[in-house]
């Protein structure tokens, strides 16, 4: 195996940037809320660097970029229902898993590791992609940015999924492409494993120090198929 996977009972993955890339689908919900509140819409590359946070801060980075300032409470409430009817209804119309994907969450499936999933993503939008992308029997536990009190980068999501399961943090690996996801693994004492291909607001992810980077998730899965 990896060396990483040495002594690892659970690992945890993030979903928009790592398994899955979203942003197409993301990007055409904001385009229609913000078209219909009649302000400038933004192209693909720009929603790549807001994403990561969640709905409402990625709806809030939208609009401070069409008005130029950030939005009016009463504004921002009205562009989040907007978003949250619009990505709601087809949020899989352009999404496609990364390469190499299944693949590997299959072989560390049968390998024997607890497999879940914690993302920044609205509850209510995990269970609608997974069973489209037929990932959702290998998570045993899926966790939203709006399932705890708190998201990543707090370690209270990657906490919570290690005392469900009865892990020790040194039995838990975090893999995610964001600083969002290595700052929320180092804090909960999880081992971090980034992937460069998703959405860290532009910046390299090498920058946050995670324990290992790879190119794709394929390294994991031939390492636990070995």
């Amino acid at each position: 195996m990896h060396p990483i996977l040495h002594g690892k009972r659970l690992i945890a993955f993030d979903l928009d940037g790592t398994l899955i890339d979203s942003v197409p689908d993301l990007a055409a919900a904001l385009k229609r809320t913000l078209g219909e509140l009649e302000l400038a819409v933004p192209d693909e590359h720009q929603v790549r660097e807001w994403v990561g946070n969640g709905a409402p801060v990625l709806v809030e980075r939208a609009l401070t970029w069409a008005a130029g300032q950030p939005p009016k409470a009463h504004l921002q409430a009205r562009a989040f229902e907007g978003f949250m009817q619009h990505y709601g209804a087809a949020p899989n119309a352009l999404t496609r898993l990364y390469p190499k994907v299944k693949n590997a969450l299959e072989a560390l499936h049968q390998a024997g590791f607890t497999l879940v999933l914690i993302t920044n993503k609205p509850e209510r939008f995990i269970a609608p992609i997974l069973e489209h992308f037929g990932l959702k029997d290998w998570f045993a536990l899926c966790l939203g940015g709006d399932t705890l009190a708190e998201k990543k980068p707090s370690p209270m999501p990657l906490l919570h999924a290690a005392d469900r399961f009865g892990f020790a943090p040194h039995e838990c690996l975090m893999v995610g492409d964001s600083r969002h996801d290595i700052g929320a693994g180092k804090a909960a004492g999880f081992a971090t494993l980034a992937l460069p291909y998703g959405y860290n607001h532009g910046d390299p992810i090498e920058l946050s120090q995670p324990d290992v980077l790879l190119p794709t998730l394929g390294e994991l899965y031939e390492a636990a198929s070995a």
